[in-house]
C-alpha cells in the first residue's frame, strides 16, 4: 500500500461495495475527496482517463450507497469513467498498476473482477447489454435491479437509441443512468446535444417551468429537492422540461435533472426509483474534471492524458524523440491538400483532436463535419457526399472504424465512391488495451472489392498516400501508427505512389523480409544488426499496398529467394502474411520455399506500452532478429 493511502482513513477500509452502504454522508464526503486524490496521483504517475473519472466520483458512491452492485447489476458505458468503481470493488491496492503491463486495466473487465458486470471500451452499449440483463433476469425468476450509466455523448449513438427503443417497448424494469456533462471526448455535437442544452427562454416555457416546480413540490419525500435544484439549474445550460419529453416518448419515466455532485439527493432519488417497477431514466448533471481545476478547465485535454505534475497539472518533460506525430502530420497534409483541391472534405466521429482533423476544422470550416459518436452515419454521409463529386476524408480511429464495416461495404465499395479512409492508431496502441488495438483492419478490410489498401513506412510516405488516395478513382484505406515517425522529411505537395507498387528498401543475399507499414523500420534494423553481428544479409522489401499487393515483385522475390520472412502489426488471421500467401500459392510460387509468418497471435492482447507489447507478440527487431536465424538454421 502506498503511503497516500495509508495516510487516508476511508478508502483502505473499502473492500467490497457493501462496505460503501455503511458510511454516512459525511464520511461520504471523505471518501470522495480520497477518491479523487488516489485517481489524481495514479493518473498523473502513469497516465490515464482523468477528467471523465473525476466527473463522476459522488455518482458512483450513490449507486453504491442505493444498490447492491454484488447482486445487482451496473454497467458502465465506454468505460473510461470507471476508476472510482475499481478502487471501491477491492482493486484499491492494485489501483497503482492501473493500465500497466500485467495491472489492472483501464476498463471494466469481468475477468478482472466479479464486480464488472460487462466489459466496454467502445461507447454506447450500456442500455443495450443492461436490458439483455434485465430480461434475462425476469426468465429466469430473480429479483435485482439493472443500472446503465451512459454520457451524453454516447448517447448520440443509433446504438444507444435502439437500446432506449426497445427498452420501452419491453417494459422492463430498469434504471438508465443519463450522466450529462455535455462533452464526450470534445464537446458534443448534433440535435440531440443542442435538444439536451436548450434553455427555457420563451414566456410559454417560462410559465411551464414555473408549473412544473410547483408540481414537483408536492412529490412526496423527494420533490423539494427536485424542484429546488430545477429552479436553480433551469437558467443554465440545460433546461428542467425539455429532455423528459424525449426519454417519455421512448415510454421511460424522467426523473431529473438533479445535481450529479450532491450524492445525498442522488441517493434519495435512487431509493425512491427502486420502488417503481418499469424503465426510469435517471438525468444527472456532471462537471468533467470536477474537483481537479486543470482538468475542470480543460476537459478535453484532460480526457485521456499522460502522465503530469498534480500540482500544476503540467505534463512531465520526457525525454523523447520531439518529432511530431503521425496524427499531426496527417491533419497538416490533409490541409495542405485542401488548399488546392477545393472538393476535400473532413469527417471525424467526435475526435478532431484525437483525429487531427482539428486544425482542418479551424482552415475550412464549411467543409469539415464532425458527425458526433456515430461511425456508421459517418461512412454512408461520406458516401453520399461522394456521389456529388466530394472527396470526403474519413478520420476515425481503426478500432472505432469497426463499426462501420457493413458501410464501408454496401455503401462505398459496392458503389465504387471516392470515399477515403484514414484509419489512425493502427496497430498495437499500448496502454488502454484490447478494445483499442487497431490490430484486425488489415483483415476486415483487404478482401472488399474495388478498395485499395496500404500502410506507410514512415512520414513521407504517409503525405504521399495521401495525395494517392485523393487522385485514385474509387475507395482506398489507409492505416497508420499511434506515436512518432521516424523523422522522414514531408513535402508539402507529396508526389503520388503507384499503386500496388512496392520498393526494396534493402538489399541481401541469405533471406527476404517483407513487411510494410510499421515493422519496415524495425525490419531494417535487424537486416543491418544481422549483417553487422553475424554476417547475415537480409533484404528487406516494403509492399506499400495489402490491395492489391505488389504480385509482379513479389513473384519475382519468391523466384530470387528461399528464405522469406513476412512480417506485420496485425493479426496474421487474414491479415497481409496471408494475403501474400495466397497469391504466392495461386501462382505455384511456394514450392522449395521456407517461410515464416510474424504477427498477432489468435488471441486479444492487452494492455501495456507499444514497445512491451511488440517485444511481447515478436514482432519488434529483436523478434524479427530470431525468425530470421531460425528460418535460416
Amino acid at each position: 500500500m502506498t503511503d497516500e493511502l495509508q495516510k487516508m482513513t476511508l478508502l483502505p477500509r473499502i473492500k467490497k461495495p457493501a462496505d460503501v452502504q455503511l458510511l454516512s454522508v459525511e464520511e461520504l464526503e471523505i471518501l470522495g475527496q480520497e477518491l479523487r486524490d488516489t485517481i489524481i496521483g495514479t493518473v498523473a504517475a502513469h497516465g490515464g482517463h482523468l477528467a471523465p473519472s473525476l466527473g463522476v466520483i459522488e455518482l458512483t458512491m450513490a449507486l453504491f450507497k442505493s444498490f447492491d452492485i454484488g447482486t445487482d447489476k451496473l454497467v458502465w458505458d465506454v468505460g473510461h469513467q470507471a476508476y472510482a468503481h475499481k478502487l471501491l470493488t477491492g482493486r484499491v491496492e492494485d489501483f497503482h498498476t492501473l493500465r500497466q503491463k500485467d495491472g489492472i486495466s483501464g476498463f471494466p473487465r469481468p475477468a478482472e473482477s466479479e464486480y464488472d458486470h460487462f466489459g466496454v471500451g467502445h461507447s454506447s452499449t450500456s442500455i443495450s447489454a443492461a436490458l439483455g440483463m434485465a430480461m434475462a433476469r425476469d426468465l429466469k425468476g430473480e429479483d435485482h435491479e439493472v443500472i446503465a450509466v451512459i454520457g451524453d455523448g454516447s448517447l448520440t449513438a443509433g446504438l444507444a437509441f435502439e437500446g432506449l427503443n426497445q427498452a420501452g417497448d419491453l417494459g422492463r424494469k430498469m434504471v438508465v443512468v443519463l450522466n450529462d456533462n455535455e462533452m464526450s471526448i470534445s464537446r458534443n455535437v448534433g440535435a440531440i446535444s443542442q435538444f439536451l442544452s436548450r434553455k427555457m427562454t420563451t414566456p410559454f416555457l417560462q410559465r411551464l417551468k414555473t408549473d412544473v416546480e410547483g408540481l414537483l413540490g408536492t412529490i412526496p419525500k423527494i420533490g423539494g429537492d427536485l424542484a429546488g435544484y430545477a429552479k436553480r439549474y433551469g437558467d443554465s445550460v440545460k433546461s428542467f422540461f425539455t429532455p423528459g419529453i424525449l426519454f417519455e416518448a421512448f415510454h421511460f419515466t424522467y426523473v431529473g435533472p438533479i445535481d450529479g455532485h450532491n450524492t445525498a439527493q442522488m441517493v434519495k432519488v435512487f431509493e425512491e426509483v427502486k420502488k417503481l417497477d418499469k424503465p426510469v431514466l435517471v438525468h444527472v448533471m456532471t462537471t468533467k474534471g470536477k474537483g481537479y481545476e486543470p482538468a475542470e478547465s480543460d476537459p478535453t485535454s484532460f480526457h485521456g492524458v499522460g502522465k503530469f505534475i498534480p500540482e500544476t497539472g503540467l505534463a512531465r518533460k520526457f525525454s523523447g524523440s520531439g518529432l511530431p506525430s503521425y496524427t499531426s502530420i496527417f491533419g497538416s497534409t490533409l490541409c495542405n491538400l485542401a488548399a488546392k483541391d477545393d472538393k476535400i472534405m473532413a469527417i471525424t466521429a467526435a475526435m478532431p483532436e484525437g483525429t487531427g482533423t482539428e486544425c482542418f476544422h479551424k482552415k475550412y470550416p464549411e467543409r469539415f463535419v464532425d458527425v458526433g459518436i456515430c461511425e456508421q452515419h459517418a461512412v454512408t454521409f461520406a458516401a453520399g457526399l461522394a456521389t456529388q463529386g466530394y472527396k470526403p476524408a474519413v478520420a476515425i480511429y481503426s478500432t472505432f472504424m469497426q463499426r462501420a464495416y457493413d458501410q464501408i461495404i454496401h455503401d462505398v465499395c459496392l458503389q465504387n465512391l471516392n470515399v477515403n479512409f484514414f484509419l489512425d492508431r493502427g496497430g498495437l496502441v499500448g496502454e488502454d488495451g484490447a478494445t483499442h488495438h487497431g490490430v484486425f483492419d488489415l483483415s476486415f478490410l483487404r478482401h472488399i472489392p474495388n478498395l485499395v489498401l496500404m500502410a506507410p513506412k514512415d512520414e513521407a510516405e504517409l503525405a504521399q498516400m495521401m495525395a494517392t488516395a485523393f487522385a485514385h478513382e474509387g475507395p482506398c484505406a489507409m492505416r497508420y501508427p499511434r506515436g512518432t515517425g521516424v523523422g522522414a522529411k514531408v513535402s508539402k505537395t507529396p508526389r503520388k505512389i503507384a499503386i500496388g507498387k512496392g520498393e526494396l528498401v534493402r538489399e541481401g543475399e541469405d533471406a527476404v523480409i517483407i513487411t510494410l507499414g510499421s515493422r519496415v523500420y524495425p525490419a531494417m534494423e535487424a537486416a543491418m544488426e544481422l549483417e553487422g553481428k553475424d554476417d547475415i544479409k537480409v533484404a528487406v522489401f516494403n509492399t506499400r499496398f495489402v490491395k492489391p499487393l505488389p504480385k509482379k515483385q513479389l513473384l519475382e522475390l519468391a523466384d530470387r529467394y528461399d528464405r522469406i520472412l513476412l512480417v506485420e502489426e496485425n493479426v496474421m488471421a487474414g491479415g497481409f502474411g496471408s494475403a501474400v500467401l495466397e497469391m504466392l500459392n495461386e501462382n505455384d510460387a511456394l514450392q522449395g520455399k521456407r517461410i515464416k509468418q510474424l504477427g498477432l497471435p489468435d488471441q486479444f492482447i492487452e494492455h501495456g506500452t507499444q514497445r512491451e507489447l511488440r517485444s511481447m507478440v515478436g514482432i519488434d527487431s529483436e523478434g524479427i532478429k530470431r525468425a530470421i536465424k531460425a528460418l535460416l538454421k
